[in-house]
């Protein structure tokens, strides 16, 4: 069996594999790395469970050879992190949009990446957005309420003022004099 070596970076951590020349990204992430939230389902790129980031783009990990990620960067659902994950989890769970679990990981990371645009989108273009992505659950109105909310919430957390912090009575500031 052909075996490469590839030099990648998972979750901001850089990594070197000597992998079968065949092995999917889903594989490398999974049964190498034991990221299993990275999930499986059709493996025909289809439903969208195994979507992650490949240079911030979402894609389907099972259709991917990670071969072909030479030096890219990876992020799966374990690798979620900052304020726009945390409000898009925070999303999820207020609009019921966690029903079975499967789809979810690819759910998040597609979301995510509508998320970051920081562009307002109808509900039309959410839906258009996550089409690649199916939920078996029936949960998808749910699932796009979320994104919807997150989108919304990130759009107003980067035009909201910036809030001062009053200042103690008392001493001075450090680093300044009186």
């Amino acid at each position: 069996m052909n075996e490469v070596t590839v030099h990648l970076t998972v979750q901001h951590q850089p990594r070197t594999m000597i992998i079968p020349a065949r092995t999917t990204l889903a594989d490398l992430l999974r049964d190498h790395l034991g990221l299993t939230g990275t999930h499986l389902g059709c493996e025909q790129g289809v439903c969208g469970a195994c979507t992650v980031l490949l240079d911030d783009l979402p894609v389907r990990a099972c259709l991917t050879l990670a071969a072909a990620c030479e030096g890219a960067e990876v992020i799966t659902v374990e690798g979620l992190e900052g304020p726009d994950a945390e409000r898009l989890r925070a999303c999820f769970a207020e609009q019921g949009a966690l029903q079975c679990g499967f789809c979810t990981p690819g759910m998040l990371l597609a979301g995510y990446y509508l998320v970051r645009g920081r562009q307002p989108l109808s509900r039309e273009e959410v839906c258009q957005a996550m089409s690649g992505n199916i939920c078996r659950c029936t949960g998808y109105n749910a699932i796009v309420r979320a994104i919807e909310a997150a989108i919304s919430q990130g759009i107003e957390a980067e035009t909201a003022p910036a809030q001062t912090v009053p200042r103690s009575s008392g001493a001075p500031a450090a680093g300044t004099e009186e």
